[in-house]
């Protein structure tokens, strides 16, 4: 499968940059062929800018290179997998940014003509991933309602056909982890990517 793989974290030596790498390499040990984004590493611009919100509703919403590169690679990918760390219960500024400026309509969803309503666009993504860590505890990221996770896999999901399979590996209470439990986390999602 055509996997292409999201990162959204700016220290190329973070743990965060361990589990991409993982997850990346072990995909390929898999057989499946995969893209890699580092959005820090292009830096990638986060804001969609008031051109960009004007075309949104244009059959032209793709203003730029980079997003039409990218939103190129959505079109062609069988597998989404984004890893990143969670911040303020959401996904950082920088993904946020993405999702607004690539999955636009005619990218990731259309509009209905008549009604208006979101119709989904990502009918040849069979899979998505999501790889995070947590500064807080399952517990009272449950209580927090969780806001990245929602993000990719209810609003995200309702982009591809009825019944596509997600995945969700996350690692909670990264800030007091020991290194066991890091390196059990790592071990997990090789094993975990690699059976796709």
């Amino acid at each position: 499968m055509r996997v292409l793989a999201i990162h959204a974290h700016p220290s190329p030596e973070s743990f965060n940059r361990l589990l991409f790498d993982t997850a990346c390499t072990a995909l390929r040990g898999s057989g499946h062929e995969v893209t890699e984004l580092d959005l820090y590493g292009e830096d990638f611009r986060a804001v969609m800018s008031a051109d960009e919100r004007a075309a949104y509703d244009t059959d032209e919403p793709v203003c730029s290179p980079d997003v039409a590169r990218h939103a190129g690679l959505v079109g062609t990918a069988d597998v989404l997998l984004f890893v990143y760390p969670t911040w303020w219960m959401g996904v950082p500024a920088i993904l946020k940014g993405w999702l607004d400026r690539v999955l636009v309509p005619g990218v990731a969803f259309h509009l209905d003509e008549r009604t208006n309503r979101v119709r989904p666009g990502l009918g040849h993504v069979r899979r998505i991933i999501g790889i995070t860590t947590y500064g807080s505890s399952r517990s009272y990221v449950r209580v927090m309602t969780d806001g990245g996770r929602r993000t990719l896999l209810r609003a995200l999901r309702m982009l591809v056909p009825w019944g596509r399979r997600t995945t969700w590996l996350a690692l909670y209470g990264v800030d007091t982890s020991t290194e066991a439990q890091r390196a059990r986390f790592v071990r997990r999602v090789e094993e975990r990517v690699a059976r796709l």
